[in-house]
């Protein structure tokens, strides 16, 4: 069976997944290509990259948003529909796609049949926790933004059938946890002088501080700002005493595995980062809405309190990659697509 698996290369969730899925793929035998779009990513993945696209990409902003100017700037509808085009889609007996839309839109308008394998499967489940405040036109974006006809989604907790808890990479699987003094921060929505502005705030706390906005390692009194490697990030986290980050899915799973106290702060505007926030809040995970300072008070109590979270996620990556396999290939059969 010849497979495209085409990961979403904006951020650095989807590629930390794909670390893990992909040698789970490989190990069945299937001749795999892989497909990556996007920008904005700080790590790579060690397997070679058959098609690499720009994408469309989300713009992280610097005041804890989407900068949608940039975005739009950078999304450029003639260059997509060249890539769209230019992947030989017929060529491949099945698509999974964890949101990747150059894939997903090739697959739709040639009517040819993909898999979601990814958190925003989860997300859109009926099942899933949603925001009180309902976003209509965030909801239609993440529901159209990499369309596919079956879904297999991961979440904090398996709140459906095909619905599984999260995806741990090896690297955090294997490190050995331990408490030390220092908080591990990661908010790519703000600038560094923002985040340097509100820790400031809170004394006597060890903040390291991973950016994507500097390259330079910078080190003040109690703040540290560092550039991101997969290597440095996993060894601060795995030793810190708390994560503070954004409420995306990779990070914050990954510091609840390691058992770590943790706070989370959702992008402004995005539908999914506040369906993440209410999932976590039912967890016990506390949440502020930025950080102005009126939200720093609960910043502090934070700090003050030890607030961890049991959850139970089992390496069953490979266990998931076979039901996944299995169920598509026979319902493609039954819809008539006998050569999967």
């Amino acid at each position: 069976m010849k497979v495209l698996y085409a990961i979403q290369g904006t951020g650095n969730g989807h590629l930390s997944r794909a670390r893990d899925v992909i040698p789970a793929l490989q190990k069945k035998g299937l001749e795999l290509d892989i497909l990556v779009s996007g920008i904005q990513a700080d790590i790579r993945i060690p397997h070679p990259v058959k098609y690499q696209l720009q994408g469309l990409s989300f713009i992280f902003g610097k005041h804890g948003n989407v900068n949608l100017w940039r975005t739009y700037l950078k999304s450029n509808a003639a260059r997509l529909q060249k890539e769209i085009k230019s992947i030989p889609i017929e060529n491949y007996d099945l698509v999974i796609n964890d949101f990747e839309p150059v894939s997903a839109w090739a697959c739709k308008l040639k009517n040819k049949p993909s898999v979601s394998f990814s958190h925003q499967a989860a997300v859109l489940s009926p099942n899933s926790p949603k925001p009180d405040k309902n976003d209509l036109m965030g909801k239609f974006i993440l529901k159209n933004y990499a369309p596919t006809t079956q879904q297999f989604g991961l979440h904090f907790r398996a709140y459906a059938d095909r619905i599984y808890t999260p995806i741990i990479r090896q690297d955090i699987r294997m490190a050995e946890a331990k408490e030390g003094n220092h908080y591990t921060v990661y908010l790519p929505s703000y600038s560094d002088g923002r985040i340097l502005k509100a820790l400031s705030e809170v004394a006597n706390i060890k903040w390291e501080v991973f950016s994507k906005h500097n390259k330079v390692e910078f080190f003040g009194k109690n703040i540290s700002i560092r550039p991101i490697t997969n290597e440095a990030f996993v060894n601060s986290m795995v030793t810190a005493k708390g994560v503070l980050c954004g409420a995306g899915f990779e990070t914050p799973a990954e510091a609840l595995y390691l058992g770590k106290k943790l706070m989370v702060i959702p992008m402004k505007g995005q539908y999914e980062q506040q369906c993440n926030s209410a999932a976590l809040k039912e967890l016990g995970v506390p949440v502020i809405k930025s950080l102005k300072n009126k939200h720093l008070d609960k910043l502090r109590q934070w700090v003050d309190i030890d607030n961890k979270i049991e959850v139970n996620y089992p390496d069953i990556t490979e266990q998931i990659i076979d039901q996944l396999l299995e169920e598509v290939v026979l319902l493609f059969c039954a819809r008539g697509h006998p050569d999967i």
